[in-house]
């Protein structure tokens, strides 16, 4: 298998539990928990060994309810959360042979801030909301090790532009800015350091139709640009339907079916799947 066909990103097994498990719970038998939850020791299993690739130039969509463990996941895979078990591997790190989650604290961070890009449901867990603009992007830069000032405000400037924010304002704090701006803010400071992959999760929730349609756009238009990797979580199957080439749709912790995001939409096969797309009809 040659570098293109080979996968950037893998995940193999992705457990994360709130609780400590018992007898009853642990292997995850469908019969004695409640969804992903087991009511003799309160044990959440918020992923159920989650498994996937993701391509180079490929955005892959994660659909599913609230509670369905699509925020978690993300969260594991960006570090925010500790995994309870499971692997990842990324093309290009350690010759992708390293699972991620087993590096140390430092090397995660390094990570992080060179291979990963997250634009958060909530722009304050993204952004910090009393800096400027381009000091959150710089922020980002720092991080990575950059100390060149110019070179710096200069990135910034760029990505500023690139997804629409006026350079006049490139010193005002993300809170004087909306939702839609804050998000391409954002966006702007993931993808500073030029990562191969892009974590969205949830970003036009809570946005005006108008509003999530520019983001939309902005995204779409930055994939193309960029031939950047992009996992998408939401919801909303008609986000998910513009942006995805694949699709995974999770329930209660659980991937229930995979494949072309047309197939899912056009031909769903699991019965969650059919009532999602047939509730859009």
């Amino acid at each position: 298998m040659n570098d293109f066909e080979a996968p950037i990103l893998t995940v193999k097994r992705l457990r994360k539990q709130f609780g400590n498990g018992c007898g009853k719970c642990h292997e995850l038998d469908e019969s004695k928990l409640e969804k992903n939850y087991c009511p003799m020791c309160g044990t959440i299993y918020a992923c159920r060994d989650i498994s996937f690739d993701v391509y180079k130039g490929e955005i892959l969509g994660v659909v599913g309810e609230s509670g369905s463990g699509k925020s978690t996941m993300m969260q594991c895979l960006y570090f925010d959360q500790p995994v309870t078990s499971g692997e990842v591997f990324l093309q290009g790190y350690k010759d992708g042979s390293d699972n991620l989650f087993k590096q140390s604290a430092q090397q995660q961070r390094y990570i992080r801030n060179h291979w990963l890009g997250k634009v958060y449901q909530n722009p304050i867990y993204g952004l910090k909301m009393n800096f400027s603009s381009i000091g959150n992007i710089a922020e980002k830069l720092i991080a990575a090790g950059n100390r060149d000032v110019e070179s710096m405000i200069n990135r910034a400037k760029e990505l500023l532009t690139h997804v629409n924010i006026p350079l006049f304002r490139m010193k005002e704090p993300p809170h004087n800015f909306s939702g839609g701006m804050q998000q391409r803010v954002q966006i702007a400071k993931a993808l500073s350091n030029n990562p191969p992959i892009l974590l969205l999760d949830e970003i036009t929730t809570g946005l005006d139709l108008s509003v999530q349609a520019n983001v939309l756009d902005l995204i779409k238009q930055i994939q193309r640009e960029l031939n950047i990797s992009m996992i998408v979580v939401s919801h909303d199957l008609a986000v998910i339907r513009m942006l995805a080439d694949r699709t995974i749709v999770m329930l209660n912790g659980r991937i229930v079916e995979t494949g072309l995001t047309d197939q899912i939409l056009e031909d769903p096969q699991h019965p969650y799947t059919q009532q999602l797309v047939y509730s859009l009809l």
